[in-house]
Formats: structure tokens, C-alpha cells, sequence
């Protein structure tokens, strides 16, 4: 006997099985025992007895689940149905398909250990990018660590495994200087409105296509944001809400684009008259010819890059770049790092900061001019050889 209620039955040689009692089933009143075989001398017989009846005398031990990963996940994504997003749980479903199910899915619960898992992303980084590989990680560490609050496993199998480098992708955007090339360019193009009000609020692509045209004052000239445009994998779409508490926000307009709003809605009212009833008025700001709402694929392929490419830009370059541009370039101009972020709608700044990195430099070099003109003065300082050279006394 190791303890109060643990023992140790030896079966044959060097195989020992421990059994620690459990308590009485409420119901039936039928006695229950945690049962484990041991493979190995005595000792760490006596060394896993002892750990069990700890966890049982704190009231942490949890009864090993007989499900397997599988049919676990199944039950968590039951679980986040109207906790994300929809096309979050999509995203999150089609990683679990795609990268886990198939080498861990059939495992129990109860046996999957941190080593499974690390084998697992070893063989993914190989074909895969390190985003790739710990986007995985992130949504099964997550399930998993709900199979730890359910006392369904004691612990989080997943949060002890080494993931791979984050990458440091170059940010694409559009210059300073190239930015009148595209807008020239676009502005035969029907929604040469929706690419200037990109260039400049900073919205998200799925935050243009949700607004509506009751969303922009032209009184205060302002547009307030407050919701998504998302299309699902099966054809369908969903007005959600915003991606963070402060992606709800209130950006002021330039009169500049204040005409050209005009200007795209005077245009909309002569296509919602022409098509009659058949115009399925949504009241979208930017919306199709019939009113419907945009689709992002739709509007890239025959209105964005056609764009792109008469005015001699990179075809590499996204829809979504054009948010990218519109950070680099108000950073690049001196712009406060803070307006910058409550403009493009992010958590904090430090997200802005560390997003656009590679405007740091500029910041720096812009920094030293300041201080150098409260320092120094407008004019450049005399040379130290110059200084200290008067007569002699």
C-alpha cells in the first residue's frame, strides 16, 4: 500500500498495476478506481501511485476522457458556434481538416502528450510557413485548453511545444509616390471611389463593403464605422461586427473625398433609377450595378488589378495594401503613431508600431531633424574645428 487509498498490485515481473480509489458513484454507489498498468520496476510504480492520489486529495485529478481528438474537436467547434465569428469557426474547421485531424484525430484524449504534437509541427514547418504552422497551434492549444476547463485532460498537452520563428514579411503597399499614379489610373473605373476612400481612412476592405450610405455625414464630413461585410465559403453573407471593440470608430473625411462621394452617390442614384425594381437597394455605399453587396474576388479581378496594371504597379499588390498605404504614408509624413492606430482601428498601438516597422527609420531620422531644430536652430551648427579658435589672451 503507498497510501491512504493507493496500491500496488505486482502481476508479473517488472509489470505492476496501480489502482487508487476513487470514491463511490453517486448514483449506483459502485466503487471506482483509477486503473493504470505500469511498464517498469517498482519505484516508478510507487512514484505514479503517489503523483495520482495527490491529484485526488487536492480534488485535481480528472477521470481520463475516452473520446478521441476527433471527436473532441467536433464537439469544441459545436461549442464556438456563435462565440467567433462565422467565418472564424470556417477558418478554424478547415485548419483542423487540413493540418490536425489527419495525424492526431484518431488518438485518445487521454493519451496525446506534447511529443505527438511536436512531431506533428515538425513535418508541417517543412512544407509549410511558420504562420501557417502556429495559426494551427493556436486554434488546437485552444481547444485544448477548453478540454482542461471541461476536466476532461489534467493538462494542456500543446503548451509546452517549440514553434517556429515568426517570419517578417515585407509590408506591400503603394508609395507616396505612386499613389497619384494609381488614383489617375483608377479614375475611369467605377469604384475609383471605393479605392480613394482605402487610400485614404485605412478602412478594411470588409469594412468598406458593410457601410452604408447613411453611414458618411456630409454635414460634419465624417463616416462612422461600426460593422463587417463577410462572404462565406458556401456563397452566403453575414454583416457582423467589427474585428475589435475599437474597429467601432469615427473617421473624419478630407473635402477632397467628400467630393468624390458625391459625386460615386450621384452616379449610384442614376443606376438605381435606370435598373427600376429589379435594383436591390441594400442602401450599401459601395455596392454592385443592381445594389447587391461587392465580392471581394469579383471587384480584384475585374476592376483592381486591371487598375494595377495600367498604372504600371505590381499585380502582387492586394485591395487590402491600400490600408497598408495609407498607415505608411501618414507615418512617413510625421503622422502620431496614436491617430495612426485609432485610424485604422487597431487594439493598441503597439500592434501599429510592430505592424509597420519598416517605417521606423523614417520615424527615427524625422525624430533627430526635430530635436536638432529645437537643439540647434534652424541652420546647422558650426564645425567643432571652427569653435574654441578666438585670440589668445
Amino acid at each position: 500500500m503507498i497510501a491512504a487509498m493507493a496500491e500496488i498490485i505486482e502481476k508479473r515481473k517488472n509489470t505492476f498495476l496501480v489502482r487508487v480509489f476513487l470514491g463511490r458513484d453517486p448514483t449506483t454507489g459502485k466503487t471506482l478506481y483509477h486503473n493504470k498498468t505500469i511498464h517498469g520496476p517498482k519505484d516508478e510504480a510507487r512514484k505514479y501511485a503517489r503523483e495520482v492520489q495527490v491529484r485526488v486529495d487536492k480534488g485535481e485529478y480528472v477521470s481520463p476522457s475516452s473520446l478521441t481528438l476527433g471527436e473532441y474537436l467536433d464537439q469544441w467547434l459545436q461549442h464556438k458556434e456563435g462565440k467567433v465569428a462565422a467565418n472564424t469557426l470556417e477558418h478554424y474547421t478547415e485548419n483542423l481538416n487540413r493540418y490536425i485531424r489527419p495525424s492526431l484525430g484518431g488518438f485518445r484524449l487521454r493519451d496525446l502528450e506534447t511529443l505527438h504534437i511536436q512531431s506533428l509541427y515538425n513535418d508541417l514547418v517543412k512544407r509549410l510557413s511558420s504562420r501557417t504552422v502556429r495559426y494551427a497551434h493556436m486554434v488546437l492549444s485552444s481547444a485544448l485548453k477548453q478540454a482542461v476547463k471541461w476536466k476532461l485532460i489534467p493538462f494542456n498537452p500543446a503548451a509546452l511545444v517549440d514553434l517556429p520563428k515568426k517570419e517578417r514579411k515585407e509590408m506591400a503597399c503603394i508609395s507616396s509616390v505612386d499613389v497619384p499614379r494609381f488614383l489617375e489610373a483608377a479614375k475611369t473605373d467605377r469604384y475609383f471611389a471605393l479605392f480613394a476612400f482605402v487610400l485614404e481612412t485605412g478602412l478594411r476592405p470588409s469594412e468598406c463593403f458593410a457601410l452604408r450610405r447613411s453611414d458618411v455625414s456630409f454635414e460634419r464630413g465624417e463616416v462612422v464605422v461600426q460593422r463587417k461585410l463577410i462572404w462565406k465559403r458556401d456563397g452566403t453573407y453575414y454583416i457582423g461586427e467589427p474585428k475589435t471593440n475599437r474597429s467601432r470608430r469615427s473617421i473624419p473625411l478630407s473635402p477632397q473625398l467628400i467630393e468624390i462621394l458625391r459625386h460615386h452617390l450621384s452616379r449610384q442614384g442614376e443606376e438605381r433609377l435606370k435598373a427600376g425594381q429589379v435594383y436591390n437597394d441594400q442602401g450599401f455605399l459601395f455596392s454592385g450595378e443592381l445594389g447587391h453587396p461587392l465580392r471581394h474576388h469579383n471587384l480584384i479581378v475585374r476592376h483592381f488589378k486591371p487598375v494595377l496594371k495600367k498604372a504600371g504597379l505590381p499585380s502582387s499588390v492586394r485591395l487590402y495594401d491600400l490600408r497598408h498605404s495609407c498607415a505608411t504614408v501618414l507615418l512617413e509624413t510625421g503622422e502620431n503613431p496614436k491617430v495612426v492606430s485609432e485610424r485604422l482601428g487597431h487594439s493598441s498601438v503597439i500592434i501599429t508600431l510592430d505592424t509597420y516597422s519598416h517605417v521606423t527609420p523614417t520615424l527615427q531620422k524625422n525624430a533627430s531633424l526635430k530635436i536638432a531644430n529645437v537643439i540647434f536652430g534652424s541652420q546647422s551648427h558650426p564645425s567643432h574645428t571652427k569653435q574654441g579658435r578666438g585670440k589668445k589672451r
